[in-house]
């Protein structure tokens, strides 16, 4: 890509606020000289060693936590006894522990390093062949417990990954094409696979839906015993890279740094923990918290939802499940792509909710059931790159490491919160319309696109007080370490819009 010619020291926009002041001027920082094709080498060395494995590992992770609906008009139900809103609180508890799960998963992924992604794989991979032989309601909680806790650092942890390797502006590509494109191949992917396994005959005990759980979790688990050998380690000490393109990896992470740590993270403190907690972070977890509402919602009760617009079938509802998701992961690429090269989050997110909000207001307006189907479309297609451009924008304005790790976690774990809301929005007694959950849709998408405006305008306002000077003091008396821990508080830090 054009965009991936820089070297480090021609750094556009965000990077020329990026060189150290240390307080001891014979320590003045300046950037690496670095050979622009070698970058451009390591850069596509990276994405075809990390981009296709992180994007099968969240598939397989999105198939096994939405199996669920698959399963659920395959005969889930009526075989294990589950009456009224027990899918619902099965699907709460699930949400309630990989929100809990974040946090702490994400600081033994910055403790013990890259394994620790192949230990949850494995992991949610034996969880749902577990599931396969599941008889009761209880043990559909006690099945769903595990898979929140296995799955729940997944994703941030993925993304924290990323940021070890990637540069600020690189991020947003990276992070749509894993974290956009996996749900919805996932989804796709997953009515297909639900579909094909039914239509096969049954083997042993394993019956209808449980053949469901059983492959996906089989396949699962065998990605997560690949990964145990497979995985890349840290750039700083990883054999993906030689010892030249390690040079270069510490140099690019350097470059988007204040103060430059040679790749090293610095110590977790409870300090640089509650530092994280800042608005930019607030907001795009609050609002990720919104978007899950009605994607993450859809997503799990689609299946159904298709069902009532028509007298299908259980395979034919399955496979017109899939077009809203391949719609979902065009959009996804193109509009991180067209991020990417604009340098920007807040446009094209904004962009994506608008669709939104017309498709929830069709949902509300109308009973027809085609104009309902082309809702399904804009809802799950316009909200596919919305939360990887969320998480993304979170990412780019995190600073130190500690920060980084745990911004890619709060902002999916708090936005999980909305998975958990989005679970009581469609409960049986509004079928076959959804009006209150689609309402409710229609709301959380005007907020969000609210909120976003908001935040833009903001950061616009903030880079421009630090361009005049108006955050020098901040620097003031700092070690070299004091100012590094600043973050994104360093005056020479540019929020990246």
């Amino acid at each position: 890509m054009d965009s991936e010619k820089a070297t480090v020291e021609h750094l556009e926009g965000e990077d020329k606020f990026a060189k150290s002041s240390t307080s001891n001027a014979s320590k003045e920082d300046v950037h690496p000289v670095i050979d622009p094709e070698a970058e451009r080498k390591l850069v596509r060395k990276l994405d075809y060693a990390l981009l296709p494995l992180f994007t099968i590992i969240y598939c397989l992770n999105f198939i096994d936590r939405t199996a669920i609906g698959n399963a659920r008009i395959a005969g889930l139900e009526q075989e294990i006894g589950m009456q009224g809103y027990d899918l619902n609180i099965a699907l709460t508890v699930f949400y309630v522990f990989y929100i809990v799960s974040e946090v702490p998963s994400n600081l033994a992924l910055k403790h013990f390093g890259s394994i620790w992604i192949a230990y949850l794989v494995i992991g949610f991979g034996a969880v749902a062949i577990g599931s396969a032989f599941m008889n009761s309601f209880e043990t559909l909680l006690v099945t769903r417990v595990f898979l929140g806790l296995t799955e729940g650092g997944t994703l941030s942890g993925l993304v924290y990954l990323l940021a070890r390797f990637y540069r600020r502006h690189e991020l947003v590509l990276r992070i749509g094409i894993f974290f956009g494109l996996s749900p919805c191949l996932a989804g796709a992917f997953g009515g297909l696979l639900a579909s094909g396994l039914l239509s096969i005959p049954d083997f042993g005990i394993v019956t209808a839906w449980r053949k469901i759980f059983l492959i996906e979790g089989v396949l699962t688990t065998a990605v997560g015993l690949f990964l145990l050998f497979f995985i890349p380690g840290d750039p700083t000490t990883t054999k993906l890279l030689n010892e030249e393109e390690r040079a270069i990896a510490i140099a690019r992470l350097d470059a988007d740094q204040t103060v430059k740590m040679q790749g090293k993270k610095e110590r977790t403190s409870l300090k640089l923990v509650i530092q994280s907690c800042n608005l930019h972070t607030i907001v795009c977890s609050l609002t990720f918290m919104m978007i899950n509402i009605s994607f993450q919602g859809l997503s799990l009760f689609l299946p159904t939802v298709v069902r009532t617009l028509g007298t299908f079938t259980t395979v034919e509802a399955q496979l017109r499940t899939v077009p809203p998701y391949l719609l979902g992961a065009i959009w996804a690429v193109g509009t991180c792509w067209v991020s990417f090269r604009m340098r920007q989050r807040w446009l094209p997110i904004l962009w994506s909710v608008a669709p939104m909000v017309v498709g929830y207001s069709i949902s509300v307006a109308t009973k027809n059931p085609a104009a309902r189907y082309v809702a399904c479309f804009l809802n799950v297609g316009a909200g596919a790159p919305i939360g990887p451009l969320l998480l993304t924008w979170a990412t780019d304005n995190s600073a130190p490491d500690t920060m980084r790790a745990m911004s890619t976690a709060l902002v999916p774990g708090i936005g999980q919160i909305g998975s958990i809301i989005a679970v009581w929005t469609y409960v049986p007694r509004d079928a076959p319309d959804y009006r209150r959950g689609n309402s409710l849709n229609l709301a959380t998408t005007c907020t969000t696109f609210l909120f976003i405006f908001l935040q833009g305008l903001y950061i616009m306002w903030e880079n421009k007080h630090r361009d005049q000077g108006k955050r020098d003091h901040r620097v003031d008396s700092k070690t070299e370490q004091e100012e590094h821990e600043l973050g994104y508080l360093h005056p020479k830090f540019r929020y990246q819009l």
